[in-house]
């Protein structure tokens, strides 16, 4: 499974760093050294915590651009992943909000990424930035053409924050992600940020291919969820109040992570 290539482990947990607000952005606080020291910081929290992988998301930088981001955003979140790659020999995600995915890979290839997660692949959702179109056919062919077929995309089903244009059952779309999109696992989320998946979506979206949960994953729900999953990017509940712009704790990434070493075992 190619999730075992790229991380080493059953039931890989990735940790997300969610980068502060970048340049250009209009929360930026002035200082792109404070964005990345705060996530090298949290780098160094999970690493430490046993987590199997980082994503770095440009979560600080809403309200998010339907597609393409600017260049100053590409340029500043490179030098936090830069920064990243050289602390840390961690598999490494990229994930440019809200669906920039010739960012993310381009990213990725020239700082050592690893996979990038792609919010609309495929299909079409009505979302707070508009209505975004998949881009898989452009980012497969751009992907073979620079040389970054190493670097898996994560498309994710049904995505967060927004609702298909057509309504189609759970499985179907994910098996046109994995068949005709060419994702090379399925991230399931909830509802919005902090909202866990039903065990029914991911059992669903399972049978198209590997699926990783998105949002939700406690340490009080892991046993559950991860029983029907492959795998889980894991945010909110690393930080207190689930407050994205807040720090990792290490005692929420050493309980979470016991959960799964006792299920791995």
């Amino acid at each position: 499974m190619i999730l075992r290539e790229l991380f080493g482990t059953e039931l890989p947990i990735i940790g997300s760093i969610a980068l502060g607000p970048l340049p250009g952005s209009p929360r930026f606080g002035g200082e792109l050294g404070a964005v990345v020291d705060a996530a090298l910081e949290d780098a160094r929290v999970l690493e430490a915590g046993g987590v199997d992988a980082v994503s770095l998301e440009n979560m600080g930088d809403a309200p998010f651009f339907a597609t393409q981001v600017p260049a100053e955003t590409v340029a500043s979140f490179a030098r936090v992943l830069g920064e990243v790659r050289r602390r840390t020999d961690l598999p490494i995600g990229v994930n440019v909000l809200r669906n920039d995915g010739r960012a993310a890979l381009a990213i990725a290839l020239a700082f050592g990424g690893n996979f990038v997660r792609v919010n609309v692949l495929s299909e079409v959702f009505a979302t707070d930035q508009g209505l975004i179109e998949g881009i898989g056919a452009e980012l497969m062919r751009v992907r073979r053409i620079i040389g970054a077929e190493r670097i898996a995309v994560f498309g994710d089903v049904h995505v967060k924050h927004a609702t298909p244009l057509l309504a189609r059952p759970i499985a179907e779309s994910a098996l046109d992600l994995v068949e005709r999109g060419l994702a090379d696992a399925l991230v399931v989320s909830g509802a919005r940020t902090g909202s866990p998946p039903t065990l029914e979506d991911l059992t669903d979206a399972r049978r198209a291919g590997p699926v990783v949960i998105g949002s939700g994953l406690t340490a009080e729900n892991a046993g559950m969820l991860l029983a029907a999953a492959d795998g889980a990017i894991v945010a909110s509940t690393l930080r207190p109040g689930g407050d994205l712009s807040k720090r990792v704790e290490p005692g929420r990434v050493e309980e979470l992570m016991q959960v799964v070493r006792g299920m791995r075992s």
